[in-house]
């Protein structure tokens, strides 16, 4: 066996997923305008706007002790991670498996389906990495991060996305007819996560039958700990266990299961 081959076999992953950063490489201006732009504008009209009203109507104690950007930041850089890692894995997989069906040329050579599986989720990590990274900076010029902890809400947010796209991956590689899986996922996954995780307010305060939303999505126990990093939230041993191990066990199931479905798409 050749050198190359060897390498395919040995590094697979890593051969896919750089094929994924040389893609998103095509569009790197738009990618990083997107991550500049898009914080500033929701930190300026939510963070800012919307902030300095509670701000001022909680008085010094704000909300949890801190401002109400500092109370928000880990919340938006988790959904930020959360939003980009998934669509990162969603769309290249639909278009591995449906639209332009490279994941079957992949296939061909030496590379196995959990490789291709695995490289694209890799893939999508970066980027994530990348645009958390952005995002942070922008929160740090606007004052949102006023702890010296405060660069812990980075991988608090990253285990969040990486959490999700696991679980979206495998999902995207079930799918066959995406006619109304694009709708299901922004309307019945995205939309009701970020309104329902404590975000804009802390989980107790929502009626008790609506928690149950955020207890079981990435986006409340990454933001749970993301706070609890970053300006000393109060969080029992216990609950940060529980955050960590839902996060752990969503990314274990998630890539077990798509290693699965790919292996059963890829191997007809």
């Amino acid at each position: 066996m050749s050198n190359n081959l060897r390498n395919v076999s040995k590094f697979g992953a890593f051969h896919v997923a750089e094929a994924r950063v040389r893609n998103m490489a095509k569009w790197a201006g738009i990618i990083l305008f997107a991550a500049v732009i898009n914080p500033t504008l929701y930190l300026v009209s939510i963070g800012i706007g919307v902030g300095s009203l509670v701000n001022a109507n909680q008085g010094s104690a704000g909300v949890g002790g801190v401002n109400y950007l500092t109370f928000l930041a880990p919340a938006l850089l988790a959904s930020a991670a959360i939003q980009g890692s998934s669509d990162e894995v969603i769309f290249p997989t639909m278009a591995g498996f449906k639209w332009y069906k490279t994941f079957f040329g992949m296939r061909s050579t030496p590379l196995t389906a959990r490789q291709i599986s695995l490289g694209v989720f890799m893939g999508s990590m970066i980027r994530t990495v990348i645009s958390v990274v952005i995002y942070w900076i922008v929160l740090y010029f606007f004052g949102a991060l006023e702890s010296e902890t405060a660069w812990l809400a980075m991988p608090a947010a990253l285990f969040a996305g990486a959490a999700m796209a696991s679980v979206m991956i495998a999902l995207a590689g079930k799918i066959e007819n995406e006619d109304f899986f694009f709708t299901i996922v922004g309307r019945f996954i995205m939309i009701p996560m970020f309104l329902f995780s404590g975000t804009f307010y802390p989980l107790s305060k929502m009626p008790i039958f609506l928690q149950f939303f955020g207890w079981i999505s990435p986006l409340w126990h990454a933001t749970e700990l993301g706070r609890y990093l970053t300006y000393g939230y109060h969080l029992s041993p216990l609950a940060i266990l529980i955050h960590i191990g839902v996060l752990a066990a969503m990314i274990v199931v998630g890539l077990t299961a798509s290693f699965r479905i790919f292996e059963k798409r890829l191997e007809k």
